[in-house]
């Protein structure tokens, strides 16, 4: 089973090709390891890890405009594969693509990405164009 840490720079390129003007929504699906992997060779939890990955990149994602706009916790895959679970579960909104990319190449950011390398065993990220809610679900606009 491929697990998904990282993009590739075929990926972020395609990402980087979006439109970058308004407020985009990342889908953050997130499982951890249970003992995080650092290349030092530190003890700590994948979730430990984790938790020091949001308290040292907040800041970043916080001074960018980023926020939090929705959490949950998975309690069970109905439709989906039996092997696939997340431990968080999320939506950041940021004002704009180019917040988000500004947000990856921040020295800060970068420094605290290594916590979320040693803790995270898979993860998917979606970029979503955010519309109004309503009663119907079936419609893109």
């Amino acid at each position: 089973m491929d697990m998904h840490i990282d993009p590739d720079k075929a990926r972020f390129q395609g990402f980087k090709d979006l439109p970058r003007d308004g407020v985009i929504h990342m889908l953050n699906l997130v499982r951890v390891r249970a003992e995080a992997q650092y290349a030092d060779g530190r003890k700590a939890t994948g979730a430990e890890a984790y938790a020091a990955y949001g308290r040292e990149s907040g800041p970043v994602f916080e001074r960018l405009g980023g926020r939090i706009v929705w959490r949950g916790r998975m309690d069970f895959m109905l439709i989906g594969p039996d092997a696939e679970r997340w431990d968080y579960c999320f939506i950041a909104e940021y004002p704009n693509a180019d917040a988000f990319i500004a947000m990856l190449r921040d020295p800060i950011y970068r420094e605290a990405v290594k916590h979320r390398s040693a803790g995270v065993e898979d993860s998917r990220l979606i970029r979503l164009s955010p519309l109004a809610a309503g009663a119907g679900f079936a419609s893109a606009d």
